[in-house]
């Protein structure tokens, strides 16, 4: 079931969220960040979607919200700073709600300033990236704050990410301490569609990786 969440209340007001329920029984609860508002990004995107059905195949419940200055977040956009105060009043909100451990994935930015929240949470049990990013549209992301992260991580992207080489995240995730787990999708762009040579979609794969991984490393079962 669907939820509208009138009461999450951020450093720079109110934050529009969506809660997915899940069983009441379920062991964890997860929280899913979108990408970057200024280039169209919200809680709604596809990305963001596929992962939150993945999570919701498990009975988990699935929180999600728009940054500051995004739909009918209020505030205004704050290059990614007041953003990671953001996710912070999300955790406090589903922590307060559920009391459960917390699986974070975050898309683009939202995996950005996600990680930068979640790393040094002991509430957060694991971390999912999807399309970290290195670098896009002039703006550099640094992750010198990964080798603390020691809950287990997974990393997926694309290799024909624009905002992320192969060759560039694998330096950036050499950095990160065991236990972790890379995947990269041969054809797959940033938002996991196909390339010219390869065009199917590849959302799919992106899922399939996410739930093997969450049912091997959690021991959960979809529904």
């Amino acid at each position: 079931m669907l939820q509208t969440i009138a009461d999450l209340n951020g450093p720079a007001g109110k934050l529009e969220a969506l809660l997915n329920t899940g069983a009441e029984d379920a062991p964890y609860a997860a929280l899913v960040t979108h990408p970057h508002p200024l280039f169209g990004g919200t809680m709604h995107n596809k990305v963001v979607y596929h992962a939150m059905k993945t999570f919701a195949a498990f009975n988990v419940p699935v929180f999600r919200f728009n940054f500051r200055g995004t739909g009918l977040s209020e505030g205004k956009h704050d290059e990614g700073r007041g953003e990671v105060d953001d996710v912070r009043a999300a955790l406090d909100y589903l922590h307060a709600l559920y009391g459960k451990p917390i699986l974070f994935a975050g898309f683009s930015f939202g995996s950005y300033v996600g990680l930068r929240a979640c790393c040094s949470d002991p509430r957060v049990a694991a971390l999912v990236c999807l399309g970290l990013p290195v670098s896009a549209a002039g703006r550099s992301y640094t992750y010198e704050f990964l080798p603390a992260c020691n809950q287990p991580k997974l990393f997926i992207s694309g290799d024909h990410d624009d905002f992320s080489t192969p060759e560039a995240l694998a330096r950036i995730l050499a950095t990160a301490p065991l236990p972790k787990k890379i995947v990269t999708i041969t054809g797959a762009d940033h938002f996991f569609q196909g390339i010219p040579t390869n065009p199917s979609p590849k959302l799919d794969q992106m899922q399939h990786h996410l739930s093997t991984w969450l049912a091997q490393t959690f021991a959960l079962t979809d529904i």
